[in-house]
């Protein structure tokens, strides 16, 4: 039986990677948008910069860690094929890689097939964006580091994988997250920070304006996407006077209260980080879960409360969500089905019906407003259940962690 779900999830997933394909291939193209224009317009000529040996200095809409020039430079991998195709192909593997990952992790029945069909379905209901930005290349390298922490002797893979990963685009070093005190958590941060720093110096010295992306980063304001924006879009019917406008690589709103809006939502930000600290103090028991929920938790906290929610986020929850189900004990599984959820409505709002949500009409409110609570109700119930398992149940003194070496047995039971 078992063999039968293992076969059946490979020809759903064959069968779904096949539709993705044909819509960035442009045989068959959803309404709306063309996702794969940025491709062949902004990554495309990103590539041309970075392979004179300098990053783009004087674009804006460069905004990523010195790492994501492998990425953009990654479809030169396949240099018989034009730079739109190869890309999506590349981004294709990136795809196989996590799914091969994942029935690794499950065979022999002792992990879940749920964390299997997570990402199955998830990619999906996500739409082709998966296959149209890099962000699922740094989803594999996250979802690797997050399978070698489960290891006895992975702690320092993991950490030197997260390392890597926030050099491509700095959320994967919130996987560390939850690393269980003591010895593992001194060999996961220590390689992370090793293989950053080292990273770091190689293309500072490398390559020009390694570190431009923080400027971009500052200017960015409210995207009209993001949690923030729906004050905006509401705004809008009661006379705001401001407007939607594409401004730093992505459609913002422009006008009064923006720049305010957009300082709230970093004070948001600093106050997830804040209850994350508070949690890692106050976590008295790390169970064999307690690694993946922390990742899924700290990534869905501060991507509901960043200035801006792009469609490609949502790959990363899912390829985090996909982890935390593959351990049976795993409370994580109501906030993962939210995620889920909000897939669907993310391809809806782009690029589906983004003309409706750029001009802030009820359709495009009405589903933005959806997609934005589904993740707001998951993030909290993601926090609640981490601090319930790690601190309240935990009592006064806590209960030891299980011993690595039998992390795997644990989960069986």
């Amino acid at each position: 039986m078992a063999g039968t779900g293992l076969r059946l999830s490979i020809v759903v997933w064959a069968v779904t990677r096949a539709v993705l394909l044909l819509c960035v291939f442009r045989v068959w193209v959803l309404p709306g948008s063309d996702v794969g224009i940025d491709i062949e317009v902004i990554y495309q000529g990103w590539y041309g910069v970075l392979r004179t040996g300098t990053f783009p200095l004087d674009d804006v809409t460069w905004q990523y860690p010195p790492a994501a020039a492998l990425a953009v430079l990654s479809p030169g991998l396949l240099p018989f094929l034009d730079y739109a195709p190869a890309f999506f192909l590349m981004c294709f593997l990136a795809d196989v890689l996590v799914f091969a990952m994942l029935l690794f992790t499950v065979r022999g029945g002792r992990r879940s097939r749920a964390g299997v069909w997570v990402w199955v379905v998830g990619v999906p209901l996500l739409g082709p964006i998966v296959y149209a930005r890099y962000d699922v290349m740094v989803t594999a390298v996250s979802v690797a580091a997050l399978l070698a922490a489960a290891r006895p002797a992975g702690a320092r893979l993991s950490g030197a994988l997260a390392g890597f990963g926030a050099l491509l685009k700095v959320w994967p070093v919130l996987l560390l997250a939850g690393t269980p005190r003591g010895p593992r958590t001194r060999s996961a941060w220590g390689a992370a920070l090793l293989t950053a720093l080292v990273l770091g110096l190689l293309f500072a010295a490398a390559m020009p304006g390694a570190l431009a992306f923080l400027t971009f980063q500052r200017d960015r304001g409210t995207e009209i996407e993001s949690l923030g924006s729906l004050v905006f879009h509401l705004g809008r019917h009661f006379g705001w006077q401001g407007h939607a406008q594409l401004h730093y690589g992505s459609v913002e709103f422009l006008g009064p209260y923006v720049r305010t809006m957009s300082r709230l939502a970093l004070g948001l930000s600093v106050l997830a980080f804040g209850w994350l600290l508070l949690w890692r103090v106050r976590a008295r028991r790390f169970t064999a879960c307690t690694p993946f929920d922390a990742a899924f938790a700290a990534v869905l906290l501060f991507t509901t409360t960043s200035r801006v929610i792009s469609p490609q986020y949502l790959i990363w929850l899912i390829g985090l969500a996909a982890v935390c189900m593959t351990m049976r004990t795993t409370r994580q599984g109501l906030p993962v089905a939210l995620v889920l959820l909000a897939a669907p409505l993310t391809q809806l709002e782009f690029p589906i019906w983004f003309s409706h949500v750029v001009a802030s009409d009820k359709l495009g409110v009405t589903t933005l407003t959806l997609r934005n609570l589904l993740l707001v109700v998951a993030t909290l119930l993601s926090c609640a259940r981490l601090w319930r398992e790690t601190v309240t149940e935990a009592g006064p003194t806590g209960t030891p962690e299980p011993p690595a070496e039998r992390s795997s047995a644990l989960v069986a039971k």
